[in-house]
């Protein structure tokens, strides 16, 4: 009898699996249809918990104001912390602001400095996930948690395995990043667990300057387009 319950409810939760398929359907029709209309634009990733006058938060400021004055557009995760900097650098600039909102029971809410026509909501991380790596033209990975780790490691593990074409992944602060990119050169690199041309897939950085020449210098070989 106990086997039939548990068989019955694991039935139930499989038909209500399959209706999901329209909401992320939905989700994915309505990101691919707005976000394709947006144009070239750089997505900026960090920590919702950073806040105003912290470091790293008046150096997204600078490094999205000077992205918009060099003709992209920034795109964030639409929230608080490196979010809300990298929307305001944009906002200042006069650039497109672009803020991808995730429904979470803690942290998220939209940000003021997000355009009024291009803020979206989304109820699936990984729908968000496809359109921050779809509409891209490079990441730029401020100081963050385990949310901006995901961010980055799927991006390089996309264009190491060629599922997506290449772009520019620029961290920003060599004293946050620099100990992580040193295991993975020291640990990870020696014991062959990936090659030493996947090193040259992510820069290490410290000034916006830096960030410019990095995304000038790629687009002056490769086309602005949609990654996939």
């Amino acid at each position: 009898m106990r086997t039939e319950q548990k068989h019955k409810g694991w039935n139930e939760i499989k038909t209500n699996d399959s209706w999901a398929i329209f909401k992320i359907m939905g989700e994915f029709v309505n990101g691919f249809e707005r976000m394709s209309k947006i144009g070239p634009c750089v997505s900026i990733f960090g920590s919702a918990r950073t806040r105003p006058g912290e470091k790293y938060y008046d150096l997204a400021v600078e490094v999205a104001q000077k992205i918009v004055e060099h003709g992209y557009g920034v795109i964030t995760g639409g929230g608080p912390g490196i979010m809300e900097a990298g929307n305001k650098g944009a906002h200042l600039g006069g650039g497109t602001s672009v803020g991808l909102n995730i429904d979470l029971p803690f942290e998220q809410h939209d940000n003021p400095y997000i355009d009024s026509d291009k803020s979206l909501d989304f109820d699936y991380f990984f729908v968000r996930k496809v359109m921050f790596v779809k509409y891209s033209q490079g990441f730029v990975v401020m100081p963050g948690g385990f949310g901006t780790l995901d961010e980055l490691f799927e991006a390089i593990t996309l264009i190491q395995t060629r599922k997506i074409d290449m772009f520019p992944i620029i961290l920003v602060g060599t004293d946050f990043w620099g100990g992580l990119w040193e295991w993975v050169k020291t640990t990870m690199l020696e014991v062959g667990n990936i090659s030493a041309d996947d090193l040259n897939l992510v820069h290490l950085v410290d000034t916006p300057d830096e960030v410019i020449e990095i995304l000038n210098n790629f687009y002056e070989n490769y086309r602005l387009s949609p990654n996939f």
